[in-house]
């Protein structure tokens, strides 16, 4: 009986603990409407890619540069475009369980010199804090293994894969392996 208080006591205090705990939000906020991002999008079950001869339509959310998507997005069929041995080529939109991710890869002869960010839906607020934490990471690791063959973010899988197979679809167009 001598123990009763001090086990009481212990679990009333890992219960307060427990109770108490906030989560860490990410301190980046939104990307610059620069970075070509809409906004972000979340994480959930296997990604798809979209078909590419069929638009694709995104549920309304708000962008950083303050357009409402959710209209119809015309399937990406462009050329590459040229500058002086410079290729531009915008990848597939990727339709993960949480938005939509599409990106535009620049490349110097095989060299990859660009990712850019065209499309990054959220649906909700929690895969718009995902995305815009993930972003940076993944363009920094496309550029550093000069593939699609990327590690991705912890914590944000359906964007890390979705981000890797519209830079993959957009090598492809390039001609680059």
């Amino acid at each position: 009986m001598r123990r009763a208080p001090i086990v009481i006591g212990s679990t009333l205090a890992g219960l307060a603990a427990i109770l108490s705990f906030r989560p860490q939000t990410s301190s980046l906020g939104a990307l610059p409407a620069a970075a070509g991002m809409t906004s972000p999008t979340t994480s959930g079950s296997a990604p798809t890619t979209a078909p590419a001869a069929t638009p694709t339509t995104t549920p309304p959310t708000t962008g950083n540069s303050g357009t409402t998507a959710g209209s119809t997005t015309p399937p990406t069929t462009t050329a590459p475009t040229t500058t002086s041995g410079t290729r531009t080529v915008t990848g597939d939109a990727v339709q993960t369980p949480y938005g939509v991710v599409q990106v535009r890869v620049t490349a110097s002869g095989s060299h990859i010199t660009s990712v850019q960010t065209v499309q990054l839906t959220a649906y909700d607020g929690h895969s718009a804090s995902i995305n815009n934490y993930a972003a940076p990471q993944l363009q920094q690791q496309v550029l550093q293994v000069q593939s699609a063959q990327i590690y991705g973010v912890s914590g944000a899988t359906y964007t890390s894969s979705g981000y890797a197979q519209s830079v993959q679809s957009a090598l492809d167009k390039l001609g680059i392996k």
